[in-house]
């Protein structure tokens, strides 16, 4: 089964040309500019909330420092009227996961306000999230927990996954950094439940990133979920009845199997009250997975979970072959978290892009530091953008840098 790339119009070009092609603005500047108007800065407060006096610039180094993967020390080395001791006095009492999470839901939700933002979503009411992992080593002079072997993608060396998400227009609404060993499937609960900045109506994922417990949680949580299918012709479709009741029907697709329904309703009490533990936060979508996978025979609840997931997936997969259009969005979508992961290793480029730092708080700080200078950079591109439009000169000139940036990724522009 084959997807047809989207057709673009010939004429179109590039966003690209509309932003200045020999000028470079340093990231202080364009993290202050942003500052001015979203006040991002200002989540970053105290561990004491009575002491909120805090230096700006000491705060942006520090933020550089961590996104950057440049480390806190060096920062303190090569900035004017900065010392690695106030350095460290920020990274104690001002930088946490909860706050630099905070700062990123700041600039997420300025963008939303903004016009121009909602041109690139293919509906104007559903908003089209995707997900993946990437993989970061370990540098071999660090011995983190967090940190586990894959001989594919690391060698003989140690790494870790960060687990990011997107929408459709490019906004970075969550991330977690995770054991490489770990399956990311957990994850999408995690990540489309977790966040206070975006809401999903619709997710993709990889083939990572789905399971038939994964199809059953989205739908209990009214999200669509539309992953993108490998090796398509080794799924299984599922039915109310026996494959012999559709054979005599003379139906081309044979499901493998009848679903068990009395396996789904025996459990279904038990289903609420997981789906409630969830939603209510009282843990987390991963860990209460991970108890239920950890029995030497799979969970009664589990089992449950997985024969109803396995409706949600016969559903999806009869969707998938018939809707080219289906299809093609799923692509596009995750061409977008895909051209983030680039833009990723572009911003956390200091010391090879292994991540320095051991404990999970700290690495989870580094990669939202790193998330907040994406999104920092991408609504700057919006707003520039927003600027060119205000300023051209004819309703024409207007249309064709529309037409552009709905073919344009912003995680590219400089």
């Amino acid at each position: 089964m084959k997807t047809p790339k989207l057709d673009k119009e010939d004429n179109l070009e590039s966003i690209a040309k509309y932003f200045p092609n020999n000028e470079y603005i340093p990231v202080i500047d364009l993290l202050r500019a942003v500052n001015e108007e979203v006040d991002f800065l200002s989540s970053f407060q105290h561990y004491n909330q009575g002491k909120s006096n805090i230096n700006h610039n000491i705060l942006v180094a520090a933020l550089l420092g961590y996104g950057c993967n440049l480390s806190l020390p060096k920062m303190g080395k090569i900035s004017k009227g900065i010392n690695e001791n106030q350095l460290d006095t920020i990274k104690i009492w001002y930088m946490s996961v909860e706050n630099t999470i905070e700062a990123n839901d700041k600039i997420i939700a300025f963008m939303d306000t903004l016009d121009i933002v909602k041109l690139l979503r293919a509906n104007q009411d559903i908003n089209h999230t995707s997900s993946d992992g990437q993989k970061y080593n370990i540098s071999s002079s660090i011995h983190s927990t967090n940190a586990g072997y894959s001989f594919k993608y690391f060698g003989t060396d140690e790494g870790v996954i960060v687990y990011v998400f997107i929408d459709e227009s490019h906004r970075l609404f969550h991330s977690q950094v995770i054991n490489v060993s770990e399956r990311e499937s957990g994850y999408v609960i995690d990540g489309l439940l977790h966040n206070e900045a975006v809401k999903s109506d619709i997710h993709s994922t990889d083939t990572y990133g789905f399971s038939s417990v994964v199809f059953a949680l989205t739908h209990l949580f009214g999200f669509g979920f539309a992953p993108r299918i490998k090796n398509f012709k080794k799924q299984q479709l599922y039915g109310f009845n026996s494959p012999k009741f559709y054979k005599e029907l003379s139906y081309k697709l044979i499901p493998k199997r009848k679903i068990k329904e009395e396996v789904i309703k025996e459990s279904w009490n038990d289903i609420l009250r997981f789906i409630i533990t969830i939603k209510e936060r009282k843990t987390t979508a991963t860990q209460l997975l991970k108890r239920l996978t950890s029995y030497s025979k799979y969970h009664k609840l589990y089992t449950a979970l997985k024969e109803f997931g396995n409706l949600m997936k016969t559903d999806f997969l009869l969707n998938y072959i018939d809707d080219v259009t289906l299809r093609q969005r799923i692509e596009k979508q995750l061409n977008k978290v895909e051209s983030s992961n680039k833009f990723s290793k572009a911003v956390f480029f200091g010391n090879s892009s292994e991540f320095i730092v051991a404990t999970v708080e700290e690495q989870n700080i580094a990669n939202n530091s790193k998330r907040l200078i994406q999104n920092a950079i991408i609504l700057w591109n919006y707003m520039y953008i927003t600027k060119k439009l205000q300023q051209a000169p004819t309703q024409k000139e207007k249309d064709e840098i529309l037409d552009a940036l709905k073919n344009s990724s912003f995680v590219h522009c400089r």
